[in-house]
């Protein structure tokens, strides 16, 4: 059965960008680590997205990328940023973060994305991902409270930029479960949320409830989808996070378990301005990325009309 067409009205004012992770993958360098930026750019320019988001081949100064962006007719959208607020002084995250928006905000993102990554083990090779709290570490109560109190800041710090800080729930990390995202939205409340169906799928967490309890908190989006059948194996046979990228857990949108076409339909109904950024977190020795990213651009002008 084909899934109904829908009117995308309000998806219209987004824009469409590209995450580089497509074509190289910032936490294993062996899934095509070595991709040169301009090659990046010119294959997301050619297949038709509007902006990019940060990877590590990435200039990290205003300065030095922008040439690169301006060559390429491409925007800033965002990038990543590490949080350890949990475990390290607040003075110290200040200072980070504070560069981080000097990246930003002077080529024009809107948006900056954190992740806590205090006691995080999605960058390790071989550590075995836990899905409850009794096989996965977690924070302690003084911990969250640091979390929190940090989180609180640092978007506030963000507002008085004219910007919107946007969490990244992950898989590896101490937001991983739905308890935990729940409890941390309800704590934080200038916090906004990167909606990513893939991580949450991956976690067993139900994106269109997610998108039901906290449409008005979405700030931003990620697009890619997960294969159900690698998503089991990974569970039954303890892989770490790397393996399971590796074989092939996500896939772009259109692809895979998550209904994106439902998706889109619910964003458009809150209605979500914004960013629709696509990924595909595998190994693009295995599944070449230019053919993926033009297929998932195709997919997201179909359905979201943009």
């Amino acid at each position: 059965m084909h899934s109904p067409k829908h009117s995308p009205k309000d998806l219209r004012d987004c824009w469409v960008g590209a995450n580089p992770i497509i074509w190289s993958n910032d936490d294993f360098n062996e899934l095509a680590g070595d991709v040169p930026l301009d090659a990046i750019l010119r294959d997301m320019r050619a297949v038709g997205y509007s902006g990019t988001e940060l990877g590590h081949a990435y200039p990290r100064t205003a300065t030095a990328l922008c040439p690169h962006l301006e060559k390429h007719q491409l925007r800033l959208v965002s990038g990543w940023h590490s949080t350890y607020l949990a475990t390290r002084s607040l003075e110290q995250e200040r200072a980070s973060f504070a560069a981080h928006l000097r990246l930003l905000k002077p080529l024009g993102a809107t948006v900056a994305i954190v992740a806590e990554c205090s006691h995080a083990i999605h960058g390790d090779r071989n550590a075995a991902l836990g899905y409850g709290v009794d096989d996965r570490r977690t924070l302690t109560s003084d911990e969250w409270t640091r979390l929190v109190a940090g989180l609180s800041e640092l978007a506030t710090t963000c507002a008085s930029e004219g910007m919107k800080l946007v969490y990244h729930h992950h898989m590896g990390t101490v937001i991983q479960t739905e308890a935990e995202l729940d409890r941390l939205l309800a704590s934080v409340p200038n916090l906004h949320l990167v909606l990513d169906a893939g991580h949450l799928s991956f976690a067993g967490i139900d994106p269109h409830a997610v998108v039901s309890r906290h449409g008005d908190r979405i700030g931003h989006v990620h697009l890619k989808s997960t294969r159900a059948s690698v998503v089991a194996q990974a569970r039954r046979e303890g892989w770490s996070f790397c393996k399971a990228v590796s074989s092939g857990v996500f896939t772009i949108p259109g692809d895979g378990e998550v209904d994106y076409v439902r998706l889109l339909r619910e964003l458009s109904a809150l209605p979500y301005r914004g960013w629709l950024v696509v990924e595909a977190e595998e190994d693009p020795g295995l599944v070449p990325a230019l053919p993926k990213a033009k297929k998932a651009r195709e997919f997201v002008r179909q359905h979201a009309g943009v």
